[in-house]
């Protein structure tokens, strides 16, 4: 069985991780109760840093007692020698009197991804085909499946597959060799299709945020053969939604929907394909807004900047 270890991690160049970035590129995420002067202070800090700020998005829950969440994007020559005092100088200049909470990242450094997936592969192929072309601004160091059967269609990629079994009873030491592969390794855990509940243990331990990818159905049309009991119902649009894993299952702050329509002229196999074709396209969507520190949560909901 492969172990992280012995595996060269993917080299990914700071042109894949996004239009315009290079090592000086910053990105700064924000976050803290509303109130006059919060653009000020950020711009104020940034601009008499050295930095020239790129884009700034921002958005108030409410005119009055609301919270403020604001994304930017800065140009700082010299970013990579200079990013641990700048966080140390902002938190102390800017965040704590603000009560603020903050990210500060480097825009060409990409995220660990670390995926899993059980039988179907239409999503997993196609973060790997995205990832591979620069769309994803990514790297991944590990496919973890259930099931064997996707092994070959990985190898392509330079990915590595392991396969963790996940038999009736075991489920314990299975998530503990998974997290053996994923604890301290990534940055980001999606689950592609991966057709086993993660257990609350396993969100405590795991060490980094985990998307879900599912059919619109749910909960209407949770179980078995969701297209064909879709299709009995004589629905009129299928769809996706990806979201945030939480203990509460499908329940966690929603990234990314989209759905496409359907009629009663399409089989439950149209209904699918068009499915898998939704799926693919949300989780996409979703990675790459998180990846790009677009995405933050407000409760069970998502500011997406």
């Amino acid at each position: 069985m492969t172990d992280l270890a012995q595996i060269s991690p993917t080299v990914l160049t700071a042109a894949a991780a996004g239009p315009g970035t290079d090592g000086d590129t910053g990105r700064l995420l924000a976050r803290c109760p509303d109130r006059p002067g919060i653009v000020s202070a950020v711009t104020t800090f940034l601009s008499e840093a050295g930095a020239n700020i790129a884009s700034l998005d921002q958005y108030s829950t409410a005119p009055s007692g609301g919270s403020f969440f604001q994304r930017c994007v800065f140009h700082l020559p010299g970013l990579v020698a200079s990013l641990d005092e700048l966080e140390k100088t902002f938190r102390e200049r800017v965040a704590d009197p603000l009560d603020m909470s903050f990210t500060l990242t480097r825009a060409a450094v990409p995220k660990r991804v670390g995926i899993m997936v059980s039988k179907l592969d239409h999503c997993l192929l196609d973060l790997l085909w995205r990832h591979r072309r620069g769309e994803l601004p990514i790297t991944v160091p590990v496919v973890i499946g259930n099931h064997p059967e996707l092994a070959d269609q990985v190898r392509p990629f330079g990915v590595p597959f392991v396969h963790v079994p996940v038999p009736k009873g075991g489920k314990p030491a299975a998530e503990e060799r998974q997290l053996d592969l994923l604890r301290g390794n990534v940055d980001l855990v999606v689950l592609a299709r991966y057709m086993q509940i993660i257990s609350p243990e396993f969100l405590r331990e795991v060490g980094a945020p985990m998307i879900n990818i599912h059919h619109s159905f749910l909960p209407a049309f949770v179980g078995a053969s969701p297209y064909a009991r879709a299709k009995d119902r004589g629905v009129k649009l299928v769809g996706a939604t990806a979201h945030y894993v939480t203990e509460d299952l499908d329940e966690g702050p929603i990234i990314e929907q989209d759905v496409v329509r359907v009629g009663h002229t399409h089989t439950a196999a149209d209904l699918a394909r068009l499915g898998a074709d939704v799926e693919r396209a949300v989780l996409s969507r979703a990675v790459r807004w998180h990846c790009e520190d677009r995405v933050m949560t407000d409760g069970n909901s998502t500011i997406v900047l």
